[in-house]
């Protein structure tokens, strides 16, 4: 049984500039075919526009609010937004408040900085 508390995790700055913690993925634990995160944006900071070829992601806003760009698609976000990012569509997320902005991420597959591109 593996068990991971995000307090036990170690903080790492991923290829689009969002600071995370893995909570679980194939790099701790038996999951192999996603990853579940908690990422923070500072706020009035953003992230790099990005995509991902393969996976697909969903950001669940736990605090803060901001901007979320998917495609040529820009809506406000807020605290109990799910948001659903399909494989290869470029998107970016603007911390638009004056505290962290915090979420969690599912990728399946899980998160890797090869199936990042950068955008800008």
């Amino acid at each position: 049984m593996d068990i991971i508390n995000l307090k036990d995790t170690k903080a790492f700055t991923t290829k689009d500039g969002s600071t995370i913690r893995e909570i679980l993925a194939f790099r701790n634990s038996c999951i192999v075919n996603q990853s579940l995160a908690e990422a923070r944006v500072p706020a009035g900071s953003a992230t790099a526009e990005h995509k991902h070829p393969k996976t697909e992601e969903i950001y669940y806003i736990l605090e803060g609010s901001g901007t979320m760009k998917i495609g040529e698609e820009t809506q406000t976000v807020r605290v109990g937004d799910g948001i659903a990012i399909p494989p290869g569509e470029p998107h970016k997320i603007w911390n638009t408040g004056s505290e962290d902005l915090v979420f969690l991420c599912m990728c399946a597959p899980a998160y890797t900085d090869e199936d990042t591109i950068l955008l800008e």
